[in-house]
């Protein structure tokens, strides 16, 4: 409204403060007078928003019983409108004093507020203006809410409260609830994907004894009954292998990881992936496998393979471009690593390319290519693009080719700039393994002199039983809702995101 007085911070804080202390006030009423809502124990449902509207043509004239939050609320004396949220979205209600009886009439104009919970029996119609409604016969207070919403034309505007109290988010923003009803039905259709198969889901330990030698940083804590250090998992992989030489031959996990790292858009430190494991097949067979499974899951909950994220078309339906890590960086940046005659020479190509590489004197030509492949080839990747054959410096859990031992069979793929899952040809040597293992922990070691990393044993233990060809696969589902429901954060498709705590 244009003469609608912009309060600060602090007026708007007593204003809330004032409202919250009616409230407190309005349930003492009703407790006084015996009609305290926090007693209610159990309302009879039959019907929700959008069951009534869908079915309108069926229920016509015929009871109904619905729940939900008061959204509205117009008192026109004798009778009044109001609107009701539950999980399905809005429906209106029209409640006649002369039907509802005019004790409970008069609770409603004067003991309820928006943001209630209310329960409301009455019968199905359409009003003049063709809106379908609850015509009430009977309305009651199931639970009071003491604190008044956010207005409706400022929403919340203050991005940490949306984050920290997702269930005021959820209330007031129906579009973060259709966020996170997508994300359980993106879940529902992999698991529904990979189930059909032939997949086993599976549950593997999230407390762990030791801190392996991969980069990422753990969460320590500590075991008091059996007075040891634990971690919490930063991936899922190495248990599943596990199973998979215990003959399960295709397996899967949805799984909670914990990396103790930064945070921004795409990365919070506790995230859900899934990996899959399977036996007799390869990382060619792992690309089908997440192509189809993404053309599936996107048509299957998006309704069709293209999708718009970020005012960009992708298009999932397309076949995905694969491309070795070799083709990608000459393809854009002219770089030919099978020109490089030495490490030192790959090392040239980088400076002149401006490029800075991490190993410095010590880079080698697989570190080269891996440096210019981000900084030339990963923001170029918007439509779907397997990337293929990475260098053996950055792969330790990957299978050699067997026709150059210089690189891996592994891939990851990319929509959208942003990588979105890593795949093997698993390394099933176990010699090989513990010899990579070895090199990683004295690298970790070096960089981190504090850190407690390991090697697991059990699993080269596990290794050294037999582990047949291994394909294996993980993809983060957060990113993935990201991109089927266009949200630009991750903090915006995890219900309770990571926050420091207020003081």
């Amino acid at each position: 409204m244009e003469n609608e007085k912009i309060l600060t911070l602090e007026e708007e804080q007593e204003k809330l403060a004032e409202q919250a202390q009616i409230r407190r006030e309005k349930l003492q009423k009703l407790i006084s007078e015996g009609n305290n809502p926090y007693e209610k124990v159990k309302y009879e449902v039959t019907a929700n928003s959008k069951s009534v509207k869908e079915g309108f043509d069926e229920l016509e004239g015929k009871e109904v019983s619905l729940a939900g939050r008061l959204m509205s609320r117009r008192v026109m004396g004798k009778a009044s409108f109001s609107h009701i949220s539950d999980r399905e979205g809005l429906i209106q209600l029209y409640i006649k004093r002369d039907d509802v009886g005019e004790g409970d009439y008069m609770a409603y104009k004067k003991d309820y507020d928006i943001g209630d919970i209310i329960g409301v029996r009455g019968y199905v119609f359409k009003t003049q203006t063709g809106e379908i409604s609850i015509h009430c016969n009977h309305i009651e207070m199931l639970s009071k809410s003491l604190r008044p919403l956010p207005e409706k034309q400022h929403g919340l505007r203050d991005m940490d409260i949306k984050y920290r109290q997702r269930d005021l988010d959820l209330i007031v923003n129906p579009e973060v609830k259709e966020t996170f009803i997508k994300r359980s039905k993106i879940l529902k259709e992999i698991r529904a994907y990979l189930d059909n198969l032939g997949y086993l889901e599976v549950d593997t330990p999230t407390l762990t004894t030791l801190e392996i030698g991969a980069a990422a940083r753990p969460f320590k804590t500590k075991h008091n009954a059996l007075d040891i250090d634990m971690y919490l998992r930063i991936e899922t992989e190495l248990y599943l292998k596990r199973l998979i030489v215990g003959g399960l031959e295709k397996v899967y996990e949805v799984g909670r990881i914990f990396r103790n790292e930064g945070m921004d858009a795409f990365h919070n430190p506790e995230f859900t992936s899934i990996e899959m494991y399977q036996a007799y097949t390869d990382y060619i067979g792992m690309m089908d496998l997440i192509e189809n499974l993404y053309k599936t899951v996107t048509e299957k909950v998006c309704g069709s393979t293209v999708i718009t994220y970020q005012g960009v078309e992708i298009d999932m339906g397309k076949p995905w471009e694969r491309l070795t890590m070799k083709e990608a960086v000459k393809k854009y940046c002219g770089a030919d690593y099978d020109a490089w005659q030495s490490d030192e020479e790959a090392r040239k190509v980088a400076k002149d390319l401006h490029v800075e590489v991490d190993e410095g004197e010590e880079a080698t030509k697989g570190h080269v290519l891996i440096a210019l492949f981000e900084a030339f080839v990963e923001d170029k990747l918007v439509q779907p693009t397997i990337i293929y054959d990475y260098p053996v410096e950055n792969s330790p859990l990957a299978k050699r080719k067997p026709t150059d031992k210089a690189f891996t069979e592994r891939f990851e793929y990319f929509i959208a700039s942003h990588e979105f899952g890593n795949a093997f040809s698993e390394l099933n040597d176990p010699i090989d393994q513990k010899q990579r293992f070895i090199k990683q922990v004295e690298e970790k070691r070096a960089k981190e002199p504090g850190c407690n990393a390991q090697i697991d044993e059990e699993f080269i233990t596990a290794l050294e039983y037999g582990l047949p060809p291994t394909g294996g696969l993980g993809l983060g589902l957060d990113r993935l809702v990201m991109l089927l429901t266009d949200s630009s954060t991750i903090r915006d498709v995890i219900l309770f995101p990571t926050m420091k705590p207020k003081k």
